[in-house]
């Protein structure tokens, strides 16, 4: 098993691995390589030649830091993954320091993330466009 920052290499895999997820099935290949272009970091996990897990951030590396796409691949679930993945996001160099860090998860995902220090906040408004 292998962390890795650029996954260009393995994009068929992530691919793959967004079309078994509700929030990334409809991304295009061309979509998700200008995606990964102009995203901080990315972030992931490979064994056997193959992209299991994946995560990405974007970040101004001082104030703010907004995790995405944590995903693990089916068949590698329950195997601390998603763990590893957040431990090295949240210990990377350039992102260590940040002031803060967000997410959005679905609801039964919180107490995954509460292991991190994350917490819900409940004076604030989601907007989308």
């Amino acid at each position: 098993m292998e962390i890795v920052y650029n996954v260009d290499e393995y994009i068929d895999d992530l691919m793959a691995l967004y079309k078994n997820e509700w929030w990334t099935n409809k991304r295009s290949k061309e979509e998700v390589i200008k995606m990964l272009q102009n995203s901080t970091f990315v972030f992931g996990i490979v064994e056997n030649n193959e992209l299991i897990a994946f995560s990405r951030v974007l970040s101004d590396k001082v104030y703010k830091a907004f995790i995405f796409d944590v995903i693990v691949r089916s068949d590698c679930r329950n195997r601390g993954l998603a763990k590893i993945l957040m431990e090295n996001i949240l210990n990377h160099e350039e992102l260590k320091n940040v002031k803060t860090f967000e997410l959005y998860c679905k609801e039964e995902m919180i107490g995954f993330y509460e292991k991190f220090g994350f917490k819900k906040v409940e004076d604030l408004v989601l907007l989308k466009r």
